[in-house]
């Protein structure tokens, strides 16, 4: 009947479930791309809630479009394991990798360069460079 070029299921296509993506990583400092009942998932939160970092978790398994979200995740990182996490607009890995990166004193160097928005000083002027 129509021209469609995405899926005829319903729910989010492919290229906005990337937008989606992109979009919840460009406004929150940390994001974690988690399912619910993952210990690697826990492990990442845990060392965020250790540090007291302000972070945004979208559980895949409790979304909607959790399965394309995550093949968006896999296209995006190179990974389709959760968890994928994001700080400061960049992919750092997994559980694994937050937890080591931690360890080695180099994950909350990574939160304090968000965006004054998003850090806990500044006074949220709103002033941001758009890469557009």
């Amino acid at each position: 009947m129509g021209n469609l070029t995405s899926s005829s299921t319903g729910g989010l296509s492919s290229t906005a479930c990337v937008q989606l993506v992109q979009e919840m990583v460009s406004d929150n400092c940390v994001v974690i791309f988690s399912k619910s009942t993952c210990p690697y998932c826990r492990m990442a939160k845990n060392v965020f809630n250790e540090i007291g970092a302000n972070y945004k978790v979208i559980e895949l398994d409790q979304h909607n479009d959790g399965k394309r979200l995550q093949e968006a995740l896999a296209q995006m990182t190179g990974a389709r394991t959760v968890p994928r996490v994001f700080v400061n607009g960049s992919c750092i890995g997994g559980g694994s990798d937050t937890k080591q990166l931690h360890q080695q004193g180099k994950l909350l160097p990574l939160i304090e360069q968000c965006s004054p928005c998003c850090a806990a000083e500044g006074s949220g002027s709103g002033h941001f460079e758009s890469s557009k």
